[in-house]
């Protein structure tokens, strides 16, 4: 008796489990909570002769979520200083192929060392099998 119940139990409880996992109610199309933006609150323009936006319309003081974060985070264009403008004059316009250039095999490199050499020769991976060798 105990082990019958012991079964009916046990398959109780995985078909329950089984019903959480599968489509159901819980499963549903959920809004983005960090694309929710705050609407600014309405303000009366001081002349009072401007037209009314239509409806549906963006509001055209306000930009993105993204827009604004981005603005947050790094500010609009700054002005640049003198130092810098005169920085970029002298360093003059690039080539319009340079990337090409610069990527090409017959393109000269300095050497930047035994060091330099060693790391970008190394082998890729976890590191499990690296070892520290102590010159001497």
């Amino acid at each position: 008796m105990n082990k019958r119940l012991s079964f009916v139990l046990l398959g109780a409880s995985a078909t329950l489990l089984a019903g959480c996992g599968g489509g159901g109610f819980l499963d549903r199309e959920r809004p983005d909570e960090f694309a929710v933006q705050r609407q600014a609150p309405l303000v009366v323009p001081p002349d009072f002769n401007l037209v009314p936006p239509s409806s549906g319309a963006p509001r055209p003081a306000d930009g993105t979520a993204a827009e604004q974060a981005l603005e947050a985070l790094f500010g609009g264009p700054a002005p640049r200083s003198e130092i810098e403008t005169s920085a970029l004059d002298r360093a003059g316009a690039a080539a319009p192929g340079i990337r090409t250039s610069v990527g090409d095999p017959q393109t000269n490199t300095v050497a930047k060392g035994r060091v330099t050499r060693d790391i970008i020769a190394a082998p890729e991976g976890d590191g499990q099998a690296a070892q520290a060798v102590i010159p001497g």
